[in-house]
């Protein structure tokens, strides 16, 4: 009965080579695997770029995400591929001129525009490492992210994550309602 299920994918070269012990391809082939076994069995999958405001954009997660949207053509509209923006370390800054990979709208614009990932399909997972998990989350959804994860009062893993009481609040105003 399941229908969704998140997959950890890690992004950056400091997950792939040191907590999995693997290399750029063999991470990136298994994950591949992974979602495709995931629409075999008829389970939407959502990809978790854990540490993505640490990884190499350009080299690694634009044609990590590029194949997996891809190869959601193929499948039914039911089960393309989620992708989630995981700042682990909490890096992630909300402003259009800082460089990537720290800049969430400039993350967000490569994966909608470049990529080809449908906002519906795009959420952010924050923490609060530095104390932007807030705002970090707020420019998500101003720049094209459809969901940001939350937490009740903020409490989550290690440092917190957008507490979902402010987060609705935010989301209002952002939208006018």
């Amino acid at each position: 009965g399941v229908k969704e299920t998140g997959m950890l994918t890690p992004s950056s070269d400091y997950h792939i080579f040191y907590k999995l012990k693997k290399n750029r391809r063999q991470a990136f082939n298994d994950y591949l695997e992974v979602v495709e076994a995931a629409w075999e069995a008829g389970i939407r999958p959502r990809c978790h770029l854990e540490d993505v405001t640490r990884a190499d954009i350009e080299g690694y997660v634009m044609p990590f995400v590029s194949e997996l949207v891809k190869r959601s053509e193929q499948v039914d509209p039911d089960l393309h591929v989620k992708i989630r923006l995981c700042d682990t370390m909490g890096f992630g800054v909300p402003s259009p001129g800082a460089a990537l990979p720290r800049s969430i709208p400039k993350l967000i614009h490569r994966m909608v525009n470049d990529c080809g990932v449908p906002q519906d399909c795009l959420e952010w997972h924050g923490h609060n490492d530095f104390h932007k998990v807030h705002v970090n989350g707020a420019t998500a959804w101003l720049y094209g992210c459809d969901a940001v994860n939350t937490t009740l009062f903020g409490f989550g893993e290690r440092t917190g994550n957008p507490p979902l009481e402010g987060s609705i609040f935010e989301f209002i105003a952002l939208k006018g309602e």
